[in-house]
């Protein structure tokens, strides 16, 4: 059976807002249906970290273009809550729109919930779209409100009558993934799901995530930038599988390949039906975070619901087959390529004395790797920071802050690609000019511990925060450290973000396996003056079996030379050294061979000079 699992005021500036406005309209429909308060997210039905413009309707309603936020708007106040990469966007954004800032992760601020529940009394009701909320988040409001005496609406969604020119929903063309490079059918695969979910008491699933969706039956799309989904559901279950899916996305190909896997073809949102008539009988499989709460809402109290943290099909995809990873390696080749005869063509540009901006890197970058085979898109918005813009994690130059690469200082560049045969995803800080010992004390101290982490042995099921701090340990020694992860998976030509391995300091339950790609960035932030982060992405493989059981390493995929330049040598270990320079070798070899005698010359002088 289902089970529901799961005070600070801030004053705002009230600033008038007009009928004609998005928040004075959506205030009128709030009236309309007696509705107190109302919840905005970023997500969308699909609970992913990339929203198509259809749903976002967070940015319609506030004008903030952050890819983080939440959105509340009472009857006489409204307030948008995001973190710190956002804080200046969103002050300028904000303004004149009778929205006030929350700075989230500052100890003053208070949660959203928290802040209405000093502004709402026992009675009122709080109204949301149930269908852009992770179940997991909606039934832990739910149970916050209903102790406080607050009604819920989980199905207050005005926004098609409220939003005149609201994109549709993406139309694009779908396509399927050649078992060339998926290596595996859709019909094996859902085989083997349906064997997990045997293994847990279940005879039916629901997949709402995209790239879930994707990997199962073999799909690709291009419904969200650098991601290659395309939008749609699907129910797995022991009498059938179905994909829910627009019709007009159907190309011939796709349907005749669908079909012949076994696979029923149904509309989009004829999923809520098909959820609702599931018979009584039924145990059915979900991740709540994973799924929205109308779905959730969908399956019929009469059903057994067992709920899990990581969804097998997550664990299934992350974990390479063969196929699979011999298309990442041919990726990771041509990424190379393209790395290398960028980097070589702004150290030219740069030693001529010609201008490069930020706007520049990321240009020319995107136009080196789509000349490559087989490249589909950028996997992400390219991270280029000179200076002090590297010191912001999550920076992404505009008009507005695209800064000149000077002679002097530091670059960061954090890039990557999607391939057919794979998703790359790299970040290299580059010495431009003359930079301080402070500086190559620091950039060697994330280096070691990134080749620390490259070299680990450890035994089957390690997670990674047992793992983590082998990256972290010099700079911890230093008082310093970073905020973000230090790995996250990687899909196979899918989002660039995957579970459900990670290494953070954080426990994360899922233990890495042979097969997963992770990737190893550690990074160093200094506020007003530099950031430095070395990644590559590393293949989680067998090392050896001992009387305590099997061993594990990791073999790294990514191929670029490091900036030598930066380095402080005598901090390094032999074992260290030796780590760099066989490095080097491997991507001397496996990358000069496609380069003309210029870059040739460069990537030999990168790899073997000093």
């Amino acid at each position: 059976m289902k089970q529901n699992t799961t005070s600070e005021s801030c004053t705002l500036h009230r600033v008038p807002c007009t009928q004609e406005s998005p928040l004075g309209a959506l205030r009128k429909a709030m009236r309309a249906e007696n509705i107190q308060a109302c919840l905005i997210p970023t997500t969308d039905p699909h609970v992913g970290e990339y929203t198509p413009a259809h749903w976002e309707t967070r940015q319609w309603i506030s004008g903030f273009t952050g890819s983080a936020g939440t959105v509340v708007v009472t009857l006489d106040k409204a307030g948008l809550w995001t973190d710190s990469r956002y804080f200046l966007q969103a002050e300028d954004q904000l303004q004149n729109t009778g929205i006030e800032l929350f700075k989230m992760g500052l100890p003053d601020t208070p949660a959203p919930e928290a802040w209405l529940s000093g502004e709402l009394v026992a009675g009122d009701t709080v109204g949301f779209e149930g269908a852009v909320y992770a179940a997991s988040d909606a039934l832990s409001l739910i149970a916050y409100f209903d102790k406080r005496h607050i009604r819920v609406n989980s199905n207050f969604a005005p926004y098609d009558q409220l939003w005149k020119d609201r994109p549709a929903i993406p139309l694009n063309k779908a396509f399927i993934l050649s078992e060339q490079f998926s290596g595996e059918s859709a019909r094996s695969k859902i085989g083997r799901l349906l064997a997990e979910m045997r293994k847990q008491g279940c005879d039916s699933t629901v997949l709402a995530s995209l790239d879930m969706v994707a990997w199962l039956f073999n799909l690709r799309g291009n419904d969200i930038e650098y991601n290659p989904v395309t939008v749609s559901y699907a129910v797995v279950s022991e009498k059938e599988t179905v994909l829910f899916i627009l019709p007009e996305k159907l190309t011939p190909e796709v349907t005749a390949y669908l079909q012949g896997e076994g696979v029923i073809l149904a509309e989009y949102e004829k999923i809520y039906d098909y959820l609702s008539r599931l018979q009584s009988t039924q145990n059915v499989l979900i991740t709540p975070g994973k799924i929205n709460y109308r779905l959730y809402t969908s399956i019929p109290e009469t059903c057994t619901i067992h709920e899990v943290n990581v969804h097998p099909v997550d664990y299934l995809k992350s974990i390479k087959n063969e196929t699979e990873i011999a298309g990442i390696r041919r990726a990771m080749q041509r990424d190379g390529v393209a790395l290398v005869q960028f980097f070589y063509g702004l150290d030219k540009q740069l030693a001529e004395g010609k201008t490069v901006t930020e706007l520049d890197v990321s240009a020319q970058l995107k136009a080196f790797r789509s000349e490559q085979d087989s490249f589909f898109s950028e996997s992400f918005e390219t991270i280029a920071g000179y200076g002090a813009h590297g010191a912001i994690v999550h920076y992404a130059a505009t008009p507005e802050t695209n800064a000149p690469v000077l002679p002097e200082g530091i670059l960061l560049i954090d890039s990557g690609a999607q391939y057919l045969d794979g998703t790359t995803d790299i970040t290299r800080t580059i010495s431009v000019g003359p930079v301080s010992d402070e500086m190559k004390k620091d950039y060697t101290n994330i280096l070691k511990g990134h080749i620390q982490l490259s070299i680990a042995k450890f035994p089957k099921g390690t997670v990674g925060m047992q793992l983590d701090v082998l990256a972290r340990q010099f700079i911890w020694k230093e008082g310093q450290n970073f905020g973000h992860g230090t790995g996250h998976g990687v899909g196979h030509f899918l989002n660039v973000h995957e579970g459900p391995q990670s290494i953070r300091m954080n426990y994360n339950p899922a233990p890495l396996q042979p097969g997963m790609v992770t990737s190893n960035e550690p990074g160093l932030y200094k506020t007003g003056q530099y950031g430095i982060r070395i990644e590559n992405l590393l293949l989680t493989i067998p090392d050896k079996t001992t009387d305590f059981g099997d061993y594990y390493a990791f073999e790294t995929l990514t191929l670029c030379p490091i900036d030598k330049k930066l380095i402080d040598w005598s901090l390094m270990s032999a074992e260290e050294i030796q780590w760099l320079e066989e490095y080097h070798q491997k991507v001397y070899e496996q990358l000069s061979p496609f380069l003309n005698e210029e870059e040739k010359e460069w990537l030999r002088i990168k790899s073997f000079g000093v």
